[in-house]
C-alpha cells in the first residue's frame, strides 16, 4: 500500500502539473484530529478546477491516481440529482488498498461552500482564490444538549414503535421487525446513548458516522449490551435483544433525565414493555 506522503504528493503533482486545476483541499476524517488514525481512512479531495466539462468527457484521466481496483461516478446516478457543470466525483478504490474520494468543483462553486465543512483543509491554492478558513475541527459534529421536548420525543417514539416489533416478531416477519428495530427504534436509543456522552464531556465531543465512537463514553457493560442488541433472524434472538435494548433505553433515559432536571415518564415504559412481555408469551405459546 502507498504510504500517506506518496499519496499527498501524488495528489499536489498532478494538480500543479494541470492548468485546469487552480486549487486543492480536503475534507473528511483524515482532516480531524479525534479521528483514529488508520490505513483505511480515505482521501477526501477537491479539485477546484476552471471547468468540468473536458474531465468528464475524458474519463481515463483518473488512471494517473493508480491501478483502479472498481469504482464509482455518483453524479451518474439517474436516481439522485446532479450539478455536473459544478460539481463532480470519482470515487476510487486501488488495488493497492488505498481509496480516494475526489471531486471536481468549479470555483464558483468552491468559493460558496468551502466554509460549509469545518473539517477542511487547503492543500494547495495556485493563484490565491481560495478564503482563509478556520483551522479543521469537528465542534459542529459536537452532540448537542437537547431540548425537554426532543427528549421526551426520543421517549415516546421509543417505547410506542416497540408495539410494531412486538406484532412484528409475534408474526414472525423478521424483515419487517428489522426496519422497525433499525429504522425507528434503535435511533432513539442511540440518540439517548449520545445524550449521556454529550452530558460526561459536558457536550464537547462527536460520537463520530453512525454514532461509532459510542464505546469511549460507555461503560464496558453498556457497550456489550448495545452491542448484543444487534440480532440475527431468529426470532427468540430478536426478542432477547429487544428486551435488552428496553433495558438499555430505560437506564439511559432515567440518567439523561435526571442530570438535565425532566422527569422520565416511567408509567409510558412500563406501560410499552408489558404489552411487549404479553405479546412474547402469546408469541411462546403459538
Amino acid at each position: 500500500m502507498r504510504s500517506e506522503s506518496q499519496m499527498y504528493n501524488l495528489i499536489l503533482e498532478t494538480a500543479k502539473n494541470d492548468v485546469r486545476v487552480k486549487a486543492v483541499y480536503m475534507n473528511g476524517s483524515r482532516t480531524n484530529e479525534n479521528v483514529p488514525k488508520d490505513m483505511f481512512q480515505d482521501y477526501d479531495i477537491v479539485y477546484v478546477v476552471e471547468e468540468t466539462g473536458s474531465f468528464i468527457e475524458n474519463k481515463d484521466w483518473i488512471r494517473v491516481f493508480g491501478d483502479i481496483l472498481y469504482m464509482q461516478y455518483p453524479d451518474e446516478n439517474p436516481n439522485y440529482p446532479n450539478d455536473r457543470k459544478n460539481s463532480y466525483g470519482y470515487l476510487m478504490q486501488f488495488t493497492d488498498g488505498n481509496r480516494m474520494d475526489l471531486t471536481l468543483q468549479s470555483v464558483d462553486y468552491a468559493l460558496q461552500h468551502i466554509k460549509e465543512d469545518k473539517l477542511c483543509k487547503i492543500l494547495l491554492d495556485k493563484e490565491k482564490i481560495l478564503p482563509e478558513i478556520e483551522l479543521s475541527t469537528d465542534r459542529h459534529r459536537w452532540v448537542k444538549k437537547p431540548a425537554k421536548e426532543q427528549y421526551l420525543a426520543a421517549c415516546n417514539e421509543f417505547w410506542w414503535c416497540t408495539n410494531n416489533i412486538a406484532k412484528g416478531l409475534w408474526r414472525r416477519e423478521i424483515p419487517y421487525v428489522q426496519d422497525m428495530t433499525n429504522d425507528c427504534v434503535r435511533p432513539q436509543l442511540i440518540t439517548m446513548l449520545n445524550w449521556k456522552a454529550g452530558i460526561l464531556t459536558d457536550w464537547s465531543v462527536s460520537t463520530g458516522k453512525s454514532s461509532k465512537y459510542l464505546y469511549r463514553w460507555l461503560s464496558e457493560e453498556e457497550w456489550q449490551i448495545l452491542l448484543s442488541t444487534y440480532f440475527d433472524g431468529d426470532v427468540d434472538h430478536a426478542w432477547a435483544a429487544v428486551f435488552r435494548m428496553c433495558g438499555l433505553f430505560e437506564n439511559t433515559a432515567r440518567f439523561v433525565g435526571e442530570k438535565l432536571g425532566w422527569e422520565y415518564n416511567e408509567n409510558e415504559g412500563k406501560a410499552a414493555r408489558s404489552f411487549l412481555e404479553r405479546v412474547h408469551q402469546l408469541s411462546q405459546n403459538g
